[in-house]
């Protein structure tokens, strides 16, 4: 039950969805623009670096909120397992972000919510090195979707490495759940890319850019 609550509390902050948001603030509907897309790239190309960062903040620290709460909840109850249920929040605010039920599930593509979940669970070298992945990558090839491949797989080989190393002080079958869910969440990212894939096999993406601040 403590698994369900956790996804159910990670899919509200979820529903948070910072660039419609922003958008509908300066009287632009995100969906109607560029990708039609929800998340930070789309509201960087269409509404600005503001926009942007913005977008990316809101987007990643709802799901670190999630995070929070859950611990806050279960730390006394369920002490043996908080990385676990750390990992079903965090779950569960991608899946309110890329599916919100209000927006008839089309949001965004989680990546940014996953970084607020790399904040949660993991520490500050594993941070720094998926970020200097993404920006080495995006800074070479304009292609923000493919740091954004590149880093979700980063991101379950730290998991993987973190738990194997001991760093979560759980029993092996929590830990693997943990791998699981991390996996869940690289294979749901790729999912959400599958047109982007499609386009960087074909060498049409789009890269990077920035539209006008709003």
């Amino acid at each position: 039950m403590e698994r369900l609550i956790s996804v159910l509390i990670g899919y509200v902050f979820g529903l948070l969805q910072t660039g419609y948001l922003y958008g509908k603030l300066h009287h632009i509907d995100i969906r109607s623009k560029g990708s039609g897309n929800a998340g930070t790239t789309n509201a960087l190309r269409t509404m600005g670096w503001r926009a942007g960062v913005v977008t990316l903040l809101g987007d990643a620290f709802k799901c670190v909120f999630a995070v929070l709460l859950v611990r806050f909840i279960y730390q006394d109850s369920h002490g043996d397992m908080l990385p676990l249920l750390s990992m079903y929040a965090g779950m569960g605010a991608v899946l309110g972000h890329n599916y919100p039920f209000y927006m008839k599930f089309k949001g965004g593509k989680g990546i940014a919510t996953t970084a607020g979940l790399l904040l949660s669970t993991t520490n500050a070298w594993m941070v720094l090195i998926c970020l200097c992945v993404f920006l080495g990558i995006v800074a070479g090839t304009k292609y923000v979707s493919l740091g954004s491949l590149v880093v979700v797989i980063v991101y379950l080989g730290e998991i993987i490495y973190l738990g194997q190393s001991g760093a979560y002080g759980i029993a092996q079958n929590y830990l693997y759940e943990m791998y699981g869910i991390a996996a869940f969440l690289m294979v749901s990212a790729f999912f959400k890319h599958r047109a982007n894939i499609k386009r960087l096999l074909s060498g049409t993406e789009n890269k990077l850019s920035v539209g006008k601040s709003q």
